[in-house]
């Protein structure tokens, strides 16, 4: 996007990752995991109860999670056959600081 700096570029992809419902629900679901899922704690939330939690297959859980991944808001490690995800504050910190410029302008007078 020409004139655009890499933060703006790196906002816009990340806005557009988490406005999908379906990945927005992931990103809580890895917030705030269910004790009862086989998640391992420091190795992060399995990939197998993405399934479950967002009600899809395997296959679209994969394709949304790779956009999380793609976007830098997720990170995805493979321990024997599951992926193990996790969340990357500093991305949202990120993403935060970037907004905040826009809260911080000065109002036009009507």
């Amino acid at each position: 996007m020409g004139g655009m700096t890499t933060e703006a570029a790196d906002a816009l992809a990340r806005l557009k990752a988490i406005a999908d419902p379906v990945r927005w629900k992931a990103l809580q679901f890895l917030r705030d995991p269910d004790p009862s899922t086989c998640n391992s704690g420091a190795a992060g939330v399995c990939g197998c109860d993405f399934e479950a939690i967002l009600g899809l297959a395997q296959s679209t859980v994969s394709h949304h999670m790779k956009v999380l991944v793609d976007a830098g808001l997720v990170t995805g490690a493979k321990h024997g056959r599951w992926v193990f995800y996790h969340l990357v504050p500093e991305a949202f910190a990120d993403l935060q600081r970037e907004l905040a410029a826009f809260a911080s302008k000065p109002e036009v007078p009507a």
